[in-house]
């Protein structure tokens, strides 16, 4: 059996939760595991998925409502012991500096560029990897 990495995606938009998975594919590339998705379309979902634990890496949208991505990376940042990295996905590249005040490790722009946000989610999971090592 081969090892998964388990991906928490936040958005209240389901379109965008669908292009995170499309992006990523099996797995984002060959040197790491396959990817298992958790979704979570509210803030109170995350924070009940991260108490259970076993979530290797976050993708939070920024542009979510009611709770954007970047409040809900900050506040999870705060409040969850070891917390996973997490990619925020923005609206504009001009708001890379707010995803650094959520103290993301990594932020890609909507609409999701398949590529551009495989290599930042495979990065990740390598980084995740080398930690646990």
């Amino acid at each position: 059996m081969q090892p998964t990495a388990t991906v928490l995606v936040y958005s209240d938009d389901s379109n965008t939760r669908e292009q995170v998975r499309l992006a990523t594919g099996r797995r984002p590339a060959p040197d790491v595991p396959l990817v298992e998705f958790v979704e979570c379309a509210t803030p109170a979902a995350v924070l009940t998925e991260l108490d259970r634990g076993g979530v290797d890496v976050c993708v939070l949208d920024g542009e979510a409502v009611p709770m954007g991505g970047m409040g809900v990376c900050r506040q999870i940042k705060d409040e969850v012991f070891e917390c996973p990295p997490v990619l925020l996905l923005i609206g504009r590249p001009q708001d890379a500096w707010l995803a650094t005040w959520s103290r993301a490790e990594a932020a890609v722009t909507l609409p999701v560029e398949p590529v551009e946000f495989a290599s930042a989610l495979a990065s990740l999971l390598r980084d995740k990897a080398a930690l646990n090592a």
